[in-house]
């Protein structure tokens, strides 16, 4: 029983606490912080709106083939097939 009043506490308190979650997402809106967003505005930072991705996270960079010997090694060494969790 106790136990079952502690988690509801513990969720009420991380809903409260997640429903402005955009307030500290902009530089300067801490109260008496003394920043000022110099990209305010800025759509490829910020993006079109609040709940929108920034434009500059939408950029395709083409694949160096030097790296893909490097990205396989990778790739092999964390998913690697046999299964038994070795590395």
């Amino acid at each position: 029983m106790r136990f079952k009043n502690i988690l509801a506490v513990i969720v009420i308190a991380l809903l409260v606490t997640s429903c402005d979650y955009q307030k500290n997402n902009r530089a300067g809106d801490v109260e008496g912080d003394g920043q000022k967003d110099i990209r305010e505005g800025d759509p490829v930072v910020y993006g079109a709106g609040l709940d929108s991705a920034a434009r500059q996270t939408k950029n395709k960079y083409a694949s160096k083939p030097e790296y893909d010997e490097r990205t396989a090694k990778i790739r092999e060494k964390m998913f690697n097939s046999k299964g038994d969790g070795s590395n």
